[in-house]
């Protein structure tokens, strides 16, 4: 703490594919909420639900495309009606499947940007149901950096020899994940590689992390040790299910005010302000 700082206003603005968010928060993509959670639910509820929290709160929504094309196609209808605050987030398909989706996602209009995960290649529904997927090279990258036509995002980076590929294939933004510890075990928490990481890459691109992030404190304690901004999954989807997109808002506006209390009991006034002596680690 340090309260000996002048008792200014607190700005939690920040701005991210030059959006302008409240704060520096944006929600998680779920692949199937009916695979992997309930089996009577939809994921295109989901984000429909999810996108409309975000638009009223003035964050963004990483969605993902799922994999049937009903699901991108409607998530693609809520992007357009919740003043585009859906990023699409591609699962590491053959080239030319993502490819495909990449074109489906400038249809009417583009988005602020576009992601490809790679923390998922080993996930073995992927890899029988999709035959080639798997991880990505380099090039493969240079040449999906390209196809993206804007921002383009790598989702996966757990280490800083990883990220400096990332900005080597052309990464706007990468986001620190380790797909919520569900496809290698030991695989160490987010927190624990960030601060390498940034120390590697800050600068050279935009820096997301996710995972085990549940208090406007944890986003604090995110940005201090060097990511850029925050993503959030789980809570997302329990808020989701316990009050739709009311209940979302409820729990955005609970993180909101929970950094803004964090940062000016540390004499943050801004985002910019926070800085890895605010934190012990």
């Amino acid at each position: 703490m340090d309260a000996i700082v002048p008792n200014t206003p607190i700005d939690t603005s920040t701005e991210l594919f030059g959006r302008k968010l409240a704060f520096p928060l944006v929600s998680a993509p779920i692949g199937s909420i009916a695979k992997q959670y309930n089996p009577t639910d939809d994921v295109r509820d989901f984000n429909e639900t999810c996108m409309a929290a975000c638009e009223s709160m003035g964050i963004l929504h990483f969605y993902s495309t799922g994999l049937e094309p009903r699901v991108h196609a409607a998530a693609i209808e809520s992007r357009l009606r919740h003043d585009n605050c859906g990023i699409p987030v591609i699962n590491p398909e053959a080239d030319e499947n993502i490819i495909k989706q990449m074109e489906l996602c400038h249809a009417d209009r583009s988005p602020l940007a576009i992601t490809v995960v790679v923390d998922s290649a080993g996930l073995p529904h992927l890899k029988t149901g999709h035959g080639v997927s798997g991880t990505k090279s380099v090039e493969q990258l240079q040449r999906l950096k390209e196809a993206a036509k804007v921002p383009f995002v790598v989702k996966g980076v757990m280490t800083a020899k990883s990220a400096l590929k990332a900005v080597e294939a052309g990464a706007d933004a990468i986001i620190v994940s380790n797909h919520g510890g569900r496809v290698l075990s030991d695989t160490p928490g987010t927190a624990e590689v960030l601060p390498e990481i940034a120390a590697t890459v800050k600068g050279k691109t935009t820096i997301i992390v996710d995972g085990g992030i549940r208090s406007g404190l944890d986003i604090f304690k995110a940005l201090a040790l060097g990511a850029d901004m925050c993503m959030i999954c789980r809570p997302v989807l329990i808020a989701y299910y316990g009050g739709g997109t009311e209940g979302m808002e409820c729990y955005f506006d609970k993180l909101k005010a929970e950094l803004v209390d964090t940062m000016y009991m540390c004499g943050a006034r801004s985002i910019p302000d926070i800085c890895g002596e605010m934190v012990r680690v």
